[in-house]
């Protein structure tokens, strides 16, 4: 089974890559949301050149291949690129084999639990406590996660106060019957966040994630050690070597790998083995309703150390507008639970309609329209 051709359909925000082989099969990935009009060009420019014509078996050696040729290029893109090509593979295995990618990879589970995550901080207190009742009421929902803090923000909230108003309200406001968690996006200083955690531990709030500068790992670790709560992060990375260091050293409680900014499932499967290995759950980064919430339930569906939840975005089209009409079937909500699809590979088709609407690109035999 050899790569033949790699194709990307892309706007700004989304970008999906079809991957033929030698063989007839076909299967459909998708790079990093954000900028993946950019990213597609990487596929073309960084992947495509080395992936076309490699066996398709062996995917993990295939990743290394790549990034070993592309040595002097380490940034984000070539990742977020890499994923494209990887999940495609995934879906073209699953779809051989006659099997969903969860149950490729080990599982027969066809649903999976998700905390409702908010992604907005232009939001009062009494506005999210407001539309999280209605979610619980509506879906199921026994686990909720809000923004803290100021994204980056040097220890300065949103607005002054709003860190501590809408941690009681929420609590107030949903009862002690649901897990809460919270996303500090890097807002504090080390003894910022152990002051804030220790204000989040007095209302039951269970999981602090990215608490300080994710490139301060240090600090992150200071704080791990400080507090009770779970401390989480990782979301970012996708250097390996960062991720021996984070798992080594504890420096979270729970990791969070995002699998399209870590180059795809084979990858990501690395760093949730080493934290297997090392006792630390992992929760999946998945923080918008394009594919990668669909990787991440089937992967989380399969390890061994899974977090008790799925991250799973509440914003709709009012908010992510971009995420209308992608792909089918969208995604199911039943009793706070993600129905995993048990079709062969992903178990989706995009949307004819959208891939005409798309930049287009492919490459074949050492050749890029």
């Amino acid at each position: 089974m050899k790569i033949a051709s790699i194709e990307t359909f892309s706007n700004e925000y989304v970008g999906f890559v079809r991957v033929r082989t030698t063989d007839g099969h076909e299967g459909w990935g998708q790079v990093s949301p954000y900028n993946a009009d950019i990213t597609s060009q990487v596929v073309h420019r960084h992947i495509a050149p080395h992936a076309l014509g490699q066996d398709a078996t062996d995917l993990a050696a295939l990743s290394q291949l790549i990034l070993e040729r592309e040595h002097k290029f380490p940034g984000t893109y070539l990742y977020r690129a890499l994923c494209g090509l990887d999940t495609a593979l995934w879906d073209i295995h699953g779809k051989a084999a006659g099997k969903s990618v969860a149950q490729l990879l080990g599982s027969d589970k066809t649903e999976f639990p998700v905390y409702a995550s908010s992604m907005r901080r232009d939001i009062t207190p009494e506005q999210e406590a407001e539309r999280f009742i209605g979610l619980r009421e509506q879906f199921g929902y026994k686990s909720f996660k809000f923004r803290i803090g100021r994204e980056c923000g040097h220890d300065i909230d949103q607005w002054p106060g709003r860190t501590e108003a809408i941690v009681k309200q929420i609590r107030k406001s949903l009862g002690d019957d649901v897990t809460l968690l919270v996303d500090a996006n890097s807002a504090y200083s080390a003894d910022k966040a152990i002051e804030v955690g220790k204000m989040l531990q007095d209302y039951g709030i269970s999981h602090f994630e990215e608490p300080c500068p994710y490139w301060e790992l240090e600090s992150t670790k200071k704080v791990t050690a400080a507090l009770d709560i779970d401390v989480s992060g990782g979301e970012q990375d996708n250097n390996i070597n960062v991720w021996q260091q984070i798992i080594g050293e504890k420096v979270v409680d729970i990791i969070q790998p995002d699998i399209c900014y870590m180059g795809g499932i084979t990858r990501t499967l690395q760093v949730a083995k080493m934290a297997e290995k090392a006792g630390i759950p992992c929760t999946l980064h998945c923080a918008n309703l394009s594919l990668v919430t669909l990787f991440s339930a089937h992967f989380m569906a399969a390890i061994p150390n899974a977090g008790k939840y799925l991250e799973y975005s509440i914003e709709g089209l009012d908010y992510y507008p971009w995420q209308a009409g992608v792909f089918n079937p969208g995604y199911e909500i039943k009793a706070g639970q993600l129905i995993l699809q048990q079709a062969p590979g992903w178990g989706i088709e995009i949307d004819s309609q959208w891939l005409a609407s798309a930049n287009y690109q492919v490459s074949f035999n050492g050749s890029r329209f």
